[in-house]
């Protein structure tokens, strides 16, 4: 076993009621794994994530380039949401397309984020993605992927 292969099966591993384990590289930079789990069914998620002072801009708000980190980790997981572990990681998703709408600042120090798969066509994925502070809508994104065999070349989405 590869160190690559005993560093996704530990992500894989969760705790319950959390999103992922440790040792995914984004998923640890955002500290994924003390995400609350609120809601999982299939092609939805919905998460209570914290804000890491790492990932702060000066203004002591979400550093924007960020935003679209939480994104792409949780869309990801939204297209396999609800599907058993086993048959969850049979295939790799490749991000093709990510847009971020920004409306209110992100401010911690905890946030809600729902996602939903909104269209499932062939290998190709469409989710939305929307965070909440408070009851405010703070940001809006969307984001496209491309359903890989994991015997595929890199870079042939």
């Amino acid at each position: 076993m590869t160190d690559a292969t005993k560093a996704i099966q530990a992500w894989r591993q969760r705790e319950p009621g959390r999103l992922i384990g440790k040792g995914h590289p984004a998923g640890d930079f955002l500290e994924a794994y003390l995400w609350d789990l609120l809601e999982e069914r299939p092609g939805y998620l919905k998460v209570r994530a914290h804000l890491p002072q790492h990932a702060l801009n000066p203004r002591g708000q979400l550093f924007g380039g960020f935003t679209p980190t939480y994104v792409d980790m949780i869309a990801l997981m939204t297209a396999k949401a609800g599907v058993p572990p086993e048959e969850r990681f049979t295939s790799w998703l490749a991000t093709t397309n990510l847009r971020v709408d920004y409306f209110e600042p992100i401010t911690g120090p905890r946030f809600v984020v729902e996602s939903e798969l909104e269209k499932r066509r062939g290998r190709t994925c469409f989710v939305v993605t929307r965070f909440w502070q408070g009851d405010t809508l703070a940001a809006y994104a969307v984001t496209t992927m491309r359903e890989m065999p994991f015997d595929r070349p890199l870079g042939d989405a």
